[in-house]
């Protein structure tokens, strides 16, 4: 069984896995199940009023967890995959704990070979930097928290990753909640659409 057969099955199973972006190794999770979620706010000891994203493998499987106005849609369209997280309206298939109770959820989709491989075997899954709270975001494996290894039942080592977390963006109000990669760009889209 590869490394990638290994970490979709952990997914499956409910457990936690670490895999690479373009921006920073992310902790994944089944964004769909209550429980796996859980895990997740567990192994970073993240606060459970800051909600999670889900990763999915391209803007037209975001459309099975989100509701995208068209603005929203075009911009995903323009800048996905990327290293932005988009916030759009949720479905009721997208679990209370991974929002922190918020009608709205971020989308990613990761502009990294093995991340977009792993996310065609099993979506969606939880989109949030392999650390604990309050540490550094992991740019290699190596740099990944021991207690995040420890809680992973698989370890995707993609390289070093690009190291500038994702910019967050609320399309609607035009409000962007962190700004990372791209920002620029993202602004400039948003003042002209």
């Amino acid at each position: 069984m590869s490394d990638l057969d290994r970490a979709a099955a952990a997914i499956r199973d409910g457990d936690l896995v670490v895999y690479p972006t373009e921006t920073v190794y992310g902790l994944g999770a089944d964004a769909l199940d209550p429980a796996a979620v859980e895990r997740v706010y567990e192994t970073k000891v993240r606060d459970r009023s800051n909600p999670i994203s889900l990763a999915v493998p391209d803007v037209d499987a975001a459309t099975s967890y989100v509701r995208p106005t068209e603005r929203e849609r075009a911009f995903m369209e323009r800048f996905l995959p990327g290293p932005v997280t988009v916030l759009c309206g949720r479905r009721e298939v997208v679990p209370d704990v991974l929002t922190a109770g918020s009608d709205r959820v971020g989308v990613r989709v990761p502009d990294h070979d093995l991340a977009l491989t792993l996310l065609e075997r099993v979506e969606p899954i939880t989109a949030t930097s392999a650390n604990v709270s309050g540490r550094p975001s992991a740019r290699r494996v190596e740099d990944v928290d021991e207690e995040v290894k420890d809680a992973a039942s698989a370890v995707l080592d993609g390289g070093k990753t690009g190291g500038v977390e994702s910019t967050v963006v609320d399309v609607a109000s035009g409000e962007l909640h962190r700004l990372g990669a791209l920002g620029d760009e993202i602004e400039t889209w948003l003042a002209d659409h």
